[in-house]
This record gives structure tokens, C-alpha cells and sequence, in this order.
């Protein structure tokens, strides 16, 4: 696994996590789906994803998207 797919797996749990947390505790859980929409997003044309930086920490390789 590299980087690139760490991160879409790591993004995609947060998401379906948000949900959980929606549907069974809180509307106002939509917020942090919303936040991880827009770091998706601000990533796409920054290049900027700090998950990218935990996971290159973490010893993952690099892909296509973050190096």
C-alpha cells in the first residue's frame, strides 16, 4: 500500500465514521464530514494533506499524489 491509497482508505473510514456518528449520536456530525470533504479537496489542488505526512512518517512509500 502507498501513500496515495493510505490516504483515500483513511478518508473514506473518516467518512463512513461520520455518518455512524450522524445517523446514531448528532446532526451536527455533518460538520466534520463537510471537514473532510474540503481537505479532500484544498489536497486536490494544494498537494497539502497532513494524513499524507503522518503516513510518510509511518514508513508508507510514495504514489502519484504525494510524494
Amino acid at each position: 500500500m502507498n501513500i496515495d491509497r493510505a490516504v483515500l482508505a483513511f478518508a473514506g473510514m473518516m467518512i463512513l465514521t461520520s455518518l455512524a456518528l450522524v445517523f446514531f449520536l448528532s446532526p451536527w456530525f455533518w460538520l466534520f464530514t463537510a471537514f473532510i470533504g474540503l481537505n479532500l479537496l484544498q489536497s486536490a489542488f494544494t498537494g497539502f494533506c497532513p494524513a499524507a505526512m503522518i503516513f510518510k512518517r509511518l514508513g508508507l512509500p510514495g504514489g502519484c499524489a504525494f510524494k
